[in-house]
């Protein structure tokens, strides 16, 4: 659709602001209605779209489920770093390189 509009949602975007959400909506409108600015006697109508697009934007992010984000992917991750940093301590007490081969003692 719009170039300009980037995903919002994880694992996409981390953090959305409010800044974010308001230049998507306005992006929308824009290409909805063919304005880049509207004029005088569209303003009102093009404003009052974009902040509805926008609270819809926060509605929908809000209400999203995503399966594999949030806390469980968190402790997953956590967990997997420390089975990483665990395997890295043994490997190298055993005298092996990170490729994998033996050292020599």
């Amino acid at each position: 659709m719009c170039r300009s509009i980037k995903t919002l949602r994880q694992p996409y975007a981390e953090v959305v602001t409010e800044t974010d959400i308001e230049a998507a909506a306005l992006q929308y409108v824009r290409k909805i209605s063919g304005f880049r600015t509207p004029a005088a006697h569209n303003a009102a109508a093009f404003d009052a779209a974009v902040a509805a697009v926008a609270e819809a934007t926060r509605t929908l992010l809000d209400q999203l489920v995503v399966k594999g984000s949030g806390q469980a992917a968190a402790n997953g991750q956590a967990a997997a770093n420390g089975q990483a940093a665990a395997n890295g301590q043994a490997a190298a007490s055993a005298g092996i390189t990170e490729s994998g081969t033996q050292r020599d003692r």
